[in-house]
């Protein structure tokens, strides 16, 4: 099959109001690809040229069927979707109420979820597509004090690994980005809890995680990495991005015992 030029094809990114999925947007466009970004409020993030925000909202099994809809009937074909869209909570596990880690799985699972069931089937029909799951290095490694959100992670790593078996018969790549710390309005966007137990330790632990953040990468990065891995034939399931040693410690993990490993985690956000 010959391959597509990038004015022919098609992109889908959830959560493309700020942050990461904004600036792959933004940056796809200038490319020339036929972007489409989503948002519960595209009206406060205007399109470009080459990117037209729609509404979605990935948390309702309706809004996301409309906006697939539109998308197929305007352009045809959906040839690239990066499931991006995504929150944070910082706190506990103990204290964290039920209903906020309920909430944040609806968005950051279930949302994804919600999207490969509606771009599957396009996908399908057209016999060639490529799927992007957002993960994080929280994925890999469960973060103290982001407990749910390293979870939800979790659970889109095993996601995307069953899907990418299931799909290995087919012309449907799937492909994990676990990103690092970047520089975005992620940590803005996140919500915090307020601890009961060791708020001392807590707030301690929380300075390490927002200096990572305000000093983390660009974002641009993952856009230039999303656009390599398109015009990568046969592209891998897993791709870490960020800095230096964010990367190291995914590899630390395969290699060191648990207890060792653990060790240096807790140590570096002043856990010991």
């Amino acid at each position: 099959m010959k391959p597509k030029q990038a004015s022919s094809k098609t992109v889908l990114i959830t959560g493309a109001s700020s942050g990461i999925g904004k600036c792959t947007a933004a940056y796809l466009a200038t490319k020339g690809y036929q972007v489409y970004g989503t948002s519960r409020r595209p009206g406060s993030c205007p399109g470009t040229k080459n990117c037209f925000m729609i509404t979605m909202d990935v948390r309702d099994t309706t809004s996301v069927k409309d906006a697939i809809a539109h998308i197929v009937k305007k352009e045809g074909h959906i040839d690239i979707l990066v499931n991006n869209a995504g929150f944070g909570i910082g706190g506990t596990v103990e204290d964290t109420p039920t209903e906020m880690a309920q909430a944040l799985f609806d968005t950051n699972f279930f949302g994804i979820y919600r999207v490969l069931q509606e771009v599957l089937p396009v996908m399908r029909q057209q016999s060639e597509g490529l799927i992007i799951n957002m993960s994080s290095i929280g994925g890999i490694i469960g973060l103290p004090c982001q407990g749910i959100y390293s979870a939800s992670k979790f659970a889109v790593e095993g996601l995307s690994e069953a899907l990418y078996k299931e799909l290995s018969l087919s012309a449907i790549k799937v492909v994990l980005i676990e990103p690092g710390d970047f520089k975005t309005e992620f940590a803005a966007n996140r919500q915090n809890i307020k601890a009961k137990h060791n708020a001392d330790n807590f707030q301690q632990t929380m300075n390490v995680i927002a200096h990572d953040e305000q000093n983390g990468q660009p974002p641009l990065k993952i856009a230039y990495l999303i656009e390599r891995i398109i015009n990568t034939p046969n592209p891998r399931l897993r791709y870490a991005v960020g800095a230096p040693d964010q990367k190291l410690s995914i590899i630390l993990k395969k290699i060191l015992p648990n207890r060792w490993f653990d060790r240096i985690i807790m140590s570096y956000y002043k856990l010991r």
